[in-house]
């Protein structure tokens, strides 16, 4: 019962607030004001010459240049190597024989 009435109450709500009704439309008074004095306008005139420009600003100084390291020093040489000792002399060798000629004959 207690959420019915509130939730008919809400779509009153939502219904009455929906309805479009005319604004009421005010008209205001006429003013009357007297005629002004007629004002003077002033016209500008030409535009004058443009201004000098400007000096320029002074260069900024150039940072110093660092200094050069050292050069590194020469390492030592290293120790020669060991020389191998040298080969004996084979023996000499025979001579060799006198073989026979063989002719190798393709087949069909």
């Amino acid at each position: 019962m207690k959420n019915s009435i509130l939730l008919a109450t809400a779509c009153c709500a939502l219904l009455l607030g929906a309805c479009e009704r005319p604004g009421v439309v005010v008209t205001p008074a006429p003013t009357v004001v007297a005629a002004p004095a007629p004002t003077v306008i002033a016209v500008p005139g030409p535009a004058g010459a443009p201004g000098a420009t400007g000096a320029t600003g002074a260069t900024g100084d150039t940072g110093n240049t660092g200094n050069t390291g050292n050069t590194g020093n020469t390492g030592s040489t290293g120790a020669t190597g060991y020389t191998g000792a040298t080969g004996s002399t084979g023996a000499e060798g025979q001579r060799g024989k006198t073989g026979d000629n063989i002719v190798v004959v393709p087949t069909r």
